[in-house]
């Protein structure tokens, strides 16, 4: 028995398809959410003199392989409870493969989620102990995505959750890896990107929503209907746009005018959302440009 998954895990490793699955489970353009709010947390920590080259660079790698960790072991969620259709179809995998496939998929997750708690025991070493509790709910908030007994995608509340866990969370927490100290004004300068990433996740749903709709995955876009998601996504747009400046009313923070240059970025998801279902695959990587485009102009407000 053993030889055999020996045998299978070196025939799928040197099988080019699985390599091109693994590579679609990874969803790189996702990367720039965690990404980007690790960088913030970052530019924040060195905005207020408490910056840390060694401490910075091992946030931001443990940002993104949590984020790819997350990605890979929801895909083998997904895959397994069959609610959504095979996304690697065309790569004709026979059953068994693509049932070994999957399993090595969430394993190879798993060890990223260890390497990630390798460089959380290194950082609460460097900058304290509350370290590991901002990695745990980062941990556990994106396992519990589409992991059961939560899978809190399926209950509508991914909008709702991922404004925390990836933004209000995970800046501040980065900003505290960095420098060891706990900010509040890196709270309130996360509001705003907190605001997109939970965009980010509304308009995931909206490029799914018909194939979550057939599948009973019960997303805040299926609950509440596209029209009024798409009003929701209007709304989170708003507010991301609109906080900067209530931020900077009492000047604690920069002049933070420079992001609105991000605003022609926000036009194009508006266009997919009217496509049909079969040419709105494209929403994604135009909101990420954007979160992307924001995010750059954000921290060089910081750093200007």
């Amino acid at each position: 028995m053993i030889r055999k998954l020996v045998v299978d895990t070196i025939r799928l490793g040197l099988d080019l398809r699985s390599w091109r699955a693994g590579f679609r489970a990874l969803r790189m353009p996702s990367l720039v959410i965690a990404g980007f709010s690790c960088v913030l947390g970052v530019v924040l920590a060195y905005h207020d003199g408490r910056g840390n080259l060694l401490n910075s660079i091992a946030v931001i790698v443990a940002g993104l392989v949590l984020q790819a960790g997350v990605n890979l072991v929801n895909d083998f969620f997904e895959f397994r409870q069959r609610r959504v259709d095979d996304k690697i179809s065309r790569l004709g995998f026979s059953y068994e493969d693509r049932q070994f496939l999957e399993v090595l998929i969430f394993l190879v997750g798993c060890a990223l989620f260890g390497f990630t708690g390798l460089l959380g025991l290194f950082l609460a070493w460097r900058a304290g102990w509350p370290v590991l509790l901002f990695g745990l709910a980062g941990w556990i908030g994106g396992f519990f995505y589409t992991g059961e007994p939560l899978n809190y995608k399926r209950r509508g509340l991914a909008v709702t959750l991922v404004f925390f866990l990836m933004g209000i969370i995970m800046i501040p927490g980065a900003y505290f890896a960095v420098s060891g100290y706990f900010s509040w004004r890196s709270v309130l300068a996360s509001i705003p990107v907190s605001f997109l990433i939970s965009l980010i996740l509304l308009a995931n749903e909206l490029r799914d929503f018909e194939a979550d709709t057939r599948f009973g995955i019960r997303t805040l876009a299926v609950r509440i209907g596209y029209r009024r998601a798409v009003i929701v996504y209007c709304v989170l747009l708003a507010c991301a746009y609109a906080s900067p400046a209530v931020l900077s009313v009492d000047g604690s923070f920069p002049n933070l005018r420079l992001i609105y240059l991000a605003a022609p970025a926000a036009v194009p998801p508006f266009l997919f959302m009217r496509l049909p279902p079969e040419r709105r695959k494209g929403i994604i990587p135009v909101v990420m440009l954007h979160h992307l485009v924001f995010g750059l102009l954000y921290c060089l407000t910081y750093l200007s």
